[in-house]
């Protein structure tokens, strides 16, 4: 089998969490800046085999895409165009920031909750548990 992996895209750095091979278990991966997203996917999937990378899909409260659904369907685009064979699924992340906060709240010394990049990473994270629940 190969991995999963999902990203929660932001404007600025996007968070990356990743399955297991066997996809039992879901690891936060890293936080990277959105502008070298792509060359850091070519790196990982030039070491590990993905099969699926799912991506988290804003939406607001009444469900409409935010805005920056538009840039998350280009970067999309390009990812489908370089890896013909990985397939992209969308996941709704509604909640998922607020969520990883309250986590990171309720289990990291103060210190590490100042850290910005684990909130985009944590809800990578949740992100693909999510979508594992309905996979």
């Amino acid at each position: 089998m190969a991995r999963i992996m999902s990203i929660d895209y932001g404007s600025v750095k996007s968070g990356i969490a990743v399955t297991d091979p066997l996809q039992l278990i879901v690891n936060g991966l890293d936080t990277v800046p959105t502008s070298n997203l792509l060359a850091y996917l070519k790196d990982y999937f030039g070491r590990e085999k993905v099969e699926k990378l799912v991506v988290g899909y804003p939406r607001h409260a009444d469900g409409t895409p935010t805005a920056l659904v538009a840039q998350i369907e280009k970067f999309v685009k390009e990812v489908q165009k370089h890896f013909k064979e990985i397939e992209v699924d969308f996941q709704d992340e509604l909640l998922t920031s607020k969520q990883a906060k309250e986590i990171i709240l309720a289990t990291h010394k103060k210190k590490k909750r100042r850290d910005k990049n684990l909130v985009d990473k944590v809800s990578a994270i949740l992100i693909l548990q999510e979508y594992l629940k309905h996979y």
